[in-house]
């Protein structure tokens, strides 16, 4: 089912976008041609990347490459997440079972509240009453 290119989609997660290509190797993940543990350090980021690899039993036989573009710190680790989840389970139908019952294929559509003209500085603040 692995082409030569290797498998690829896309990850969200707020304004951050990530393209996920995976192959087969054994070779460090990427993310815009960097580790991705000097990208996202810290054990609880290593561990939420290596979830999906940790759930369909493929940790270390593949290696990914990530363009990542937009967001925060977290966005970006959730967009990642998301990219190497739908690609792991558009690889087999097994894969795509364990992963959606764990809740990695769901992209979270929690964004931030737009403001609203003719109230205060914020999305839902608004202006004092001059009343009593």
């Amino acid at each position: 089912m692995e082409n030569k290119q290797g498998d690829q989609s896309v990850g969200r997660r707020k304004e951050a976008v990530a393209r996920v290509r995976i192959f087969e190797g054994k070779s460090p993940i990427l993310v815009n041609g960097k580790p991705i543990n000097e990208v996202f350090a810290g054990m609880v980021n290593q561990r939420a990347y290596q979830k999906p690899f940790e759930l369909t039993k493929t940790l270390g036989k593949y290696s990914a490459t990530v363009k990542l573009v937009g967001g925060g710190t977290a966005s970006g680790l959730g967009a990642v997440v998301h990219g190497i989840s739908r690609t792991l389970a558009g690889m087999s139908t097994d894969n795509r079972e364990i992963l959606k019952r764990n809740g990695l294929l769901t992209r979270d559509a929690r964004v931030k509240e737009r403001r609203k003209y003719g109230h205060a500085h914020k999305a839902r603040a608004m202006k004092s009453s001059p009343k009593r």
